[in-house]
């Protein structure tokens, strides 16, 4: 008999790739079909135009690497992406500018006293560097142009293996209703970065005269030196849940806010807690993402 402790929990088949794409004709996709058969249409018009001048033999070994190298573009994958895909982002990367500063106003030119040598530009120029987020606002919203705005909020966890079969099963099923009401698109952000234990050292240190009795001053005092060697011995690293929802009209930034606090009372059947991010916080949470080693997450 088991006890009561290891309740059954039913398991729920998931997808390997739920994102997938749907395959139209055999094992083909809509967008592998239409390249094969833009590519086909084509050698098959080169075919009939250089019929009268050249052998079909000699048409056919012309065509036969262009066809393979088309064939292996449109259904080859890499890391789960397309080759063609792939192809684009190397394109895009190559045409980009290398060289971009933070200078949202724009690049300054020499002043008139700078030597004519050192305006010779031997390497391109800097451009700015645009990033997608534009502004905060006052309630912690993201402004990210045209691609809409986005509301941020900080996950508490919870410890899934130590609870019981029938404790799971009542967690998976919370978090599964949450993302069946999704109704926009939604971010689950997990980092690590560098934990700073110093507030936390100079607190313990701080309050550790004003315990009542000095066997806890002791204690407190013996804690704070552990953590304090514990952070000169190695690198200490915090974990962060970030919930993101993002609307893609900037008419509806009040949106994203309400999904957040919506998700809040959603994921507390998951005995999981949400906390919105006002405009110091998330400005602070950006910093920390573009700058871990600059910005270490305090520990107090």
């Amino acid at each position: 008999m088991p006890s009561p402790d290891e309740e059954y929990v039913s398991p729920a088949k998931i997808p390997a790739d739920v994102a997938k794409s749907d395959q139209i004709l055999g094992p083909l996709t809509a967008r592998q079909t239409l390249i094969l058969a833009v590519t086909a249409l084509v050698l098959y018009g080169g075919y009939w135009a250089a019929r009268p001048v050249m052998a079909p033999l000699a048409y056919l070994a012309l065509i036969t690497p262009i066809a393979l190298t088309v064939t292996v573009v449109a259904v080859g994958r890499r890391d789960g992406i397309g080759m063609d895909r792939m192809l684009l982002a190397a394109l895009r990367f190559h045409r980009a500018p290398k060289r971009r500063v933070p200078a949202p106003e724009g690049i300054p030119p020499l002043p008139a006293t700078t030597p004519a040598a050192w305006r010779t530009q031997h390497t391109p120029a800097p451009t700015p560097l645009n990033l997608p987020c534009r502004a905060i606002g006052e309630s912690g919203v993201l402004d990210l142009g045209a691609d809409g705005r986005a509301a941020v909020a900080a996950c508490s966890t919870v410890n899934f293996h130590l609870r019981t079969g029938g404790e799971q099963q009542a967690l998976t099923e919370a978090f599964a209703r949450w993302l069946n009401s999704l109704t926009g698109p939604t971010q689950l952000l997990v980092r690590a970065h560098r934990l700073d234990v110093g507030p936390l050292v100079d607190e313990l240190t701080t309050c550790a005269p004003q315990l009542p009795h000095p066997a806890l001053e002791q204690a407190a005092r013996a804690h704070a030196a552990f953590l304090d060697q514990l952070a000169a011995d190695r690198d200490l690293l915090t974990r962060q849940v970030l919930i993101i929802a993002r609307e893609a009209s900037p008419a509806q930034a009040g949106r994203a806010g309400h999904r957040l606090t919506e998700a809040a009372r959603a994921l507390e059947a998951a005995d999981l807690t949400l906390t919105p991010l006002d405009a110091d916080q998330a400005a602070h949470t950006l910093r920390l993402a573009a700058a871990p080693d600059t910005y270490p997450l305090a520990g107090a």
